[in-house]
């Protein structure tokens, strides 16, 4: 019984144990990921699924930051959506997705490379020629000071000939080089003479030999409309109606009713606030030691007196006596040195005073004084009486032209049909020779719409009469001295492009000074008439003479600072140089427009858009004292210097550098014709230039506030120069704001 009871429990423990297997299977979780390969393109923007199957919790993370998980864990089978950053490189990428748990899956991540790629410059090396045909405005007075006194020099610029060299110039206009009453020298009183301020004439003459041997040329401002009031013509002719220089001026007693004799002003009318009143005549005073009483005249009996004075006490006036032939005297003490003018009436009004007419007005006893109209101070030292003569009283009060100020009289060239054989033409001629002579390669030519007439009426026809004679002397000039090449000659016609166009019948060259408005425009992004008006320009200007020269400038020195009319805006300021340097035409750069030199000359005077150079970030080397020490110094900071943006490959100066350096080497740039792209619309500005040797580039500039996606049929694998981040995705360009770019298509 005992065994049975045992084989009954034995077996009732057996089967226990097989049904204990069917409620509790013995059985190890597991975990699968599936796909084990995820797949994606550079800018792939699509979420990928990978499954993860399992009974069990799990984990999961990424090898790589690019790579991204929805879901990091999860507590049974689920779901993980994957996404990659975009792969900006050329290169394909690797990475892998590790999920753990009751066991561990790998899921492999592979990304293509990017077609996407920055582009940048490539361009070819110069060979030392420069093509660039760029001229650089220079103010003689605020460039550089070579000797300490604070006023620009000739030797100033010639040091400077390296970062000329370097912005990749070709030429440079010099402000007027002549002695001058003013800072700004457009008052010329002798065309035939430097300003000492300035240097000698073998200092200027240095300076354009240096310049030459940079491949560098010299344009002289000439100022044809009017002279200075100092100028040695117009004091002969004031003082000596038989003068022959009394013709080298307008000159009047009724100019109201004469206005119509000069030949010059014919088909012009009558401004009588261009005439200005003075007083002709050059009396004589003469100084003896006398034992006479002491007499002057009667005040009243004669308007002329003499004004005498000594230093710290008030002045007094002494009526001269009439000797009744036109002659006059007085007798008076003197002790010491006094001053003395001579005055027609008791007042200083009504052109009445006198003085000496140049020197130091130094009195000598005994030898007559020579007396000009609005003269200088006189000076005498004595000891005892003295008797004073005047003679040669005969004095005119006249009106002069003088359009533009009372101390610029405008020159008069006599008749149009012979003006070369006129003598003030032949004497200014004759004067631009002597530096054609020297090695001078052009003139800029001031005002020139204003020389047969006045500002508020001028003949156009008379002008381009007068001019072509001016042109075809000094290039006879040139010529004869050795060029084969004609002289370079631009104008300054200010007005718009259809009036401007005409003086290209005369001379080879005229500012464009609609240019800057057309630039601007396009900054703000307005830019696909740019092209068609640009070339337009130059297509208007050859069709009046074969050998036209478009000159382009933004600013000048009678304009407010391009930054200024840019809003300080330094990237449309950058922009602004690479569309001017990768334009058709002769681009001019103004002084400091390189560096960003801002200023409103109708706020502040035009001193304030004349500003020196700032060569270091101390300041040494600036001639403030060249624009009197008016200068902006909130402007003139260590960080607007020459020597801080020359170090900085990002700065406004480098935009320059870098965009004139590919105009001095590709010819297209430099001198092929401009026509539209089909890229050019809207806010982009793109044309192609052409060179008659067939090279040709494609010129490409976003003007507008948001990145520009195009598609490019020319080839774009030879960019030249860039402005800015610009990518590529195969032949689609991704163009920033206001960025540009030069591709080579050869």
């Amino acid at each position: 019984m005992k065994n049975l009871r045992f084989l009954a429990i034995a077996a009732l423990l057996v089967v226990g144990i097989a049904c204990d297997k069917k409620i509790k299977p013995d059985a190890t979780p597991t975990l699968t990921v599936s796909p084990t390969e995820l797949s994606f393109t550079a800018d792939d923007p699509s979420n990928k699924m990978v499954l993860v199957t399992t009974t069990d919790s799990w984990n999961a993370s990424a090898s790589a930051d690019w790579i991204h998980l929805d879901k990091l864990s999860g507590n049974a089978s689920g779901s993980i959506a994957v996404s990659v950053d975009p792969n900006e490189d050329t290169s394909d990428r690797t990475g892998t997705i590790n999920v753990t748990g009751a066991q561990n899956a790998t899921v492999k991540v592979t990304q293509a490379g990017s077609d996407i790629r920055t582009l940048e410059p490539i361009a070819s090396a110069f060979d030392g020629r420069k093509r660039s045909s760029t001229t650089y405005q220079l103010l003689i007075y605020s460039f550089s000071d070579s000797d300490g006194d604070g006023v620009g020099d000739f030797k100033g610029i010639q040091n400077r000939l390296d970062y000329l060299d370097d912005l990749g110039v070709t030429a440079l206009w010099l402000s007027p080089a002549h002695p001058t009453s003013s800072y700004h020298a457009y008052d010329v009183n002798d065309y035939y003479s430097v300003n000492p301020l300035y240097g000698t004439e073998q200092d200027f003459k240095n300076l354009i030999d240096a310049a030459h041997a940079k491949g560098i040329r010299i344009y002289m401002d000439y100022v044809l409309n009017h002279s200075g009031k100092e100028n040695a013509w117009f004091k002969e002719a004031l003082a000596d109606p038989s003068s022959p220089y009394r013709d080298y001026y307008f000159f009047s007693s009724n100019p109201s009713a004469d206005y119509t004799s000069f030949p010059m002003l014919k088909g012009t009318r009558y401004e009588a606030a261009e005439w200005k009143s003075v007083v002709s005549g050059s009396p004589k005073l003469t100084v003896t030691k006398t034992d006479e009483e002491v007499k002057t005249g009667d005040p009243g009996s004669s308007g002329w007196n003499l004004w005498l004075w000594k230093a710290g006490f008030d002045g007094q006036a002494l009526p001269f006596v009439d000797n009744g032939d036109g002659t006059f005297y007085l007798i008076t003490d003197i002790s010491g040195e006094v001053g003395m003018l001579v005055r027609k009436y008791m007042n200083w009004d009504n052109g009445s005073k006198f003085g000496s007419k140049s020197g130091d007005g130094k009195i000598t006893e005994g030898k007559a004084m020579e007396l000009g109209p609005d003269g200088g101070d006189m000076g005498f030292t004595g000891s005892g009486r003295y008797r004073i003569e005047l003679t040669d009283v005969t004095t005119e009060t006249l009106f002069y032209m003088g359009c533009f100020s009372d101390w610029m009289p405008d020159l008069n060239y006599g008749d149009l049909s012979d003006v070369e054989n006129n003598p003030c033409f032949k004497d200014i001629a004759a004067s631009a020779d002597k530096w054609i002579d020297m090695g001078v390669d052009g003139f800029r030519l001031d005002a020139v719409k204003h020389i047969c007439g006045g500002i508020a009426s001028f003949r156009h026809e008379s002008n381009v009469t007068f001019l072509t004679k001016w042109y075809e002397h000094c290039n006879a000039t040139y010529k004869a001295a050795g060029h084969s090449d004609n002289i370079f000659m631009v104008a300054e016609e200010w007005d718009n492009h259809g009036t401007e166009k005409q003086y290209y019948k005369a001379l080879t060259s005229c500012f464009e000074f609609d240019y800057f408005d057309q630039l601007t425009r396009a900054l703000g992004g307005n830019a696909s008439s740019y092209v068609s008006t640009v070339s337009g320009y130059v297509t208007d200007h050859l069709a009046q003479r074969p050998d036209a020269i478009t000159s382009i400038f933004m600013r000048n020195h009678d304009q407010n600072r391009a930054a200024e009319s840019l809003g300080k805006d330094i990237v449309k300021e950058k922009q602004a140089a690479a569309m001017m340097l990768t334009t058709s035409g002769k681009p001019f750069i103004y002084q400091g427009e390189e560096l960003g030199y801002w200023g409103n000359k109708d706020q502040r005077g035009d001193v304030y858009v004349r500003t020196p150079i700032m060569w270091d970030k101390a300041g040494k080397d600036c001639a403030r004292k060249g624009v009197e020490n008016n200068v902006d110094n909130a402007m003139l900071t260590a960080s607007i210097s020459v020597e801080a943006q020359g170090a900085d490959k990002g700065s406004l100066l480098s935009v320059y550098r870098d965009f004139s350096r590919i105009r001095n080497t590709y010819p297209a740039i430099a001198e092929g014709t401009m026509t539209a792209s089909p890229l050019n619309s809207g806010a982009v500005a793109s044309w192609y230039m052409t060179s008659s040797g067939g090279q040709k580039m494609l010129v490409i500039h976003n003007c507008g506030n948001a990145e520009k996606r195009l598609d490019v049929s020319d080839s774009i694998s030879k960019p030249v120069a860039v402005l800015g981040t610009v990518k590529a995705d195969k032949n689609t360009l991704i163009m920033p704001a206001h960025s540009s770019i030069v591709f080579d298509l050869q």
